[in-house]
């Protein structure tokens, strides 16, 4: 029976996506050659035995529209001869790449395939590909949703309102997050998974030296009137400190069968388990990871119990919190070098990027499964199981 396995993984590090930031002059081609270069450099292998790249983007438009994975496998150096895609599932679009992939080759569609993502959010700003656009809805879903649904900050108001979640809770959280992927940044527990560019080494927007106290001074970052009249159990409770950061990033992974890797001479670092995505209410948007890690862990015959390691991205504190209370999770076991909050979030690199750190923390720790699930706009959610190898 075939099987996929994961032999190499790579991400940039993740810089502020602002004008100022370190990685905003890198054109978003060459940001995403760079992870796809460097894992073919890494493993060894001669790109021309790639079957395909599947690039995961969010915001497809400007220079990141036009299938542009296609353009940076080229200027990454790939063969004329190797093709590529670019898939949107929102903020799960390189996860579903990894997805893909590993189903591609699990079928015989492929041998060996890259999966990737990628956004330049300073370069182009999220929610740029809807500008001009008008009515994105059209009629049978404004009759389905008649009093409209939200955007995603108001959204994660509602899951830490419904879930009883504070601002104290959701502030420790992130204060966490800080704090676990500085730490995992000074050990060196990223060495092994970044690829330096432009400069920057390390991930530009870890904090530290952040309380309590000052994070309780920031003031509600989505407070609407209009949304407070017609949500009055919302308690305003989510900052800047509690979201995930706007920012710049790829990364990539290489994906092929165990057979194939034997061949290569390559070791493999982790097999593709079990693969899952669900959808849920779309009004509450961020909370279908709950039912997808459900799906999956019944999938794969586990239980949360037998998951040693877990990313889970950061999008909002009260995401991971809710998750934490419905599956039982041990937090402990959760993000255990930092999540987006800290690290950032690269909307179409993000599900890459988990999966790199969760791939090279498995290592690191001797773990054995790995767990992986990301909210998406719209309700949705991916999940996958790893087991390393």
């Amino acid at each position: 029976m075939r099987d996929a396995v994961i032999v190499e993984a790579v991400r940039t590090p993740i810089g502020r996506g602002k004008p100022n930031g370190a990685l905003h002059d890198v054109h978003a081609v060459d940001l995403l050659a760079h992870s796809l270069r460097e894992v073919v450099d890494r493993s060894g292998i001669d790109p021309a035995l790639i079957d395909d790249v599947i690039g995961g983007i969010v915001t497809q438009v400007g220079e990141q529209g036009a299938n542009m994975t296609r353009r940076a496998a080229l200027a990454a150096g790939y063969p004329e001869s190797v093709p590529a895609t670019t898939v949107d599932r929102q903020c799960g679009s390189s996860q579903q790449a990894i997805h893909f992939a590993a189903q591609g080759v699990i079928s015989g569609a492929y041998d060996i395939v890259v999966a990737a993502g990628v956004e330049s959010m300073g370069r182009i700003p999220m929610g740029a590909s809807m500008i001009g656009g008008g009515d994105f809805s059209g009629v049978g879903f404004a009759e389905r949703y008649p009093e409209g649904l939200v955007s995603q900050g108001i959204s994660a108001e509602l899951i830490a309102a419904r879930w009883g979640l504070t601002r104290t809770q959701l502030d420790e959280f992130a204060l966490g997050s800080h704090e676990k992927a500085a730490l995992a940044t000074k050990n060196g527990s990223f060495a092994r998974e970044l690829a330096p560019i432009a400069s920057l080494e390390t991930d530009e927007g870890i904090r530290v030296g952040s309380t309590l106290e000052t994070l309780g001074k920031l003031r509600p970052a989505y407070y609407d009137e209009a949304m407070a009249a017609r949500f009055p159990e919302i308690g305003w409770a989510i900052t800047a400190a509690s979201a995930s950061q706007v920012s710049d990033g790829s990364a990539a992974l290489l994906i092929m069968t165990s057979e194939r890797a034997r061949e290569l001479g390559l070791k493999p670092l982790a097999r593709l388990h079990s693969f899952a995505v669900a959808g849920d209410d779309p009004l509450l948007m961020l909370t279908a990871v709950i039912p997808a890690t459900r799906k999956v862990l019944q999938r794969a015959g586990l239980q949360i119990s037998d998951i040693d390691l877990v990313e889970i991205n950061e999008a909002f504190s009260p995401v991971v919190l809710s998750w934490a209370q419905d599956t039982g999770a041990d937090l402990s076991r959760v993000n255990v070098n930092g999540g987006a909050i800290a690290i950032g979030h690269p909307l179409g690199a993000s599900g890459a990027r988990l999966m790199t750190t969760l791939v090279h923390a498995m290592q690191e720790r001797g773990a054995r499964y790995g767990l992986q699930t990301m909210c998406e706009a719209g309700g949705l959610a991916n999940a996958t199981i790893i087991e390393r190898l």
